[in-house]
């Protein structure tokens, strides 16, 4: 039950999933997150938080906009994808009814931080014989099969967010390869993981946005995927102060 893992009084953030309308809302459309609290929990799929304000504003979310969520509870960081389904008002406190539309899952905190880019990457949906034998073996794969192109722009230890000319759909299980650049070496990257969200992108036909959670990584490629996250990071800040 939700109620197992988040509680009211709880901070959670929600992140605009629509990139248009987070620029409409805010003009940032890349890390601009929204601060709020759990409220009440409705069902197992239904949670009441609180409208985020900022200097003493409230931010009016969106009806059926959607969110990337997360629930910092004291069993840890939780994330989901909800929608907004109400806004209402209740013993003087403005009120946001959410619907999850994903399944919440844990977060590693180290995985949290998501990482703009835009990298090269090559995709394709694994077979059935493929999954089957994912969990039991490392060498899996099926070689010499087609691949499609992708963009990565952004990317974190726990999965990444990509843009395909085709769409995946929900649930279906994804291998990925890619190549990141880092101490001075170039190494490839092959990791499997479902996708968790799939929409088209406004003004780009033929263009769709996916969100991938990983589900077969390497514990090794892991860490140097965070690793290159945080080196890239601190590069980039370095730049912006003219270091």
């Amino acid at each position: 039950m939700l109620s197992n893992y988040i509680v009211p009084g709880e901070k959670v953030e929600l992140q605009a999933v629509s990139r248009t309308m987070a620029k409409e809302m805010e003009g940032n459309i890349e890390h601009k997150y929204y601060k709020s609290q759990v409220f009440e929990i409705i069902s197992d799929d239904q949670v009441e938080v609180t409208i985020p304000m900022e200097q003493r504003k409230l931010i009016l979310l969106p009806v059926d906009a959607e969110f990337d969520v997360y629930f910092y509870s004291k069993m840890g960081l939780f994330q989901c994808f909800a929608r907004v389904i109400d806004r209402y008002k209740r013993d003087n406190i403005y009120i946001l009814l959410l619907e999850l539309t994903t399944n919440l899952r844990k977060f590693q905190r180290r995985e949290f931080y998501r990482f703009s880019c835009a990298l090269e990457m090559n995709t394709r949906i694994l077979l059935e014989q493929e999954i089957d034998v994912a969990d039991k073996r490392d060498n899996f794969l099926i070689p010499g099969l087609p691949l499609k192109r992708g963009i990565i722009v952004d990317i974190s230890g726990g999965g990444l967010r990509f843009i395909a000319s085709q769409p995946y759909e929900i649930g279906s299980q994804i291998y990925c390869r890619y190549e990141l650049f880092s101490e001075n070496r170039r190494k490839e990257y092959n990791v499997v993981g479902k996708i968790i969200y799939v929409a088209p992108i406004e003004n780009r036909p033929g263009d769709y946005e996916h969100r991938l959670q990983y589900t077969k990584i390497d514990v090794v490629d892991r860490e140097e995927i965070i690793k290159y996250i945080f080196e890239e990071e601190r590069r980039h800040r370095r730049r912006e102060k003219g270091v």
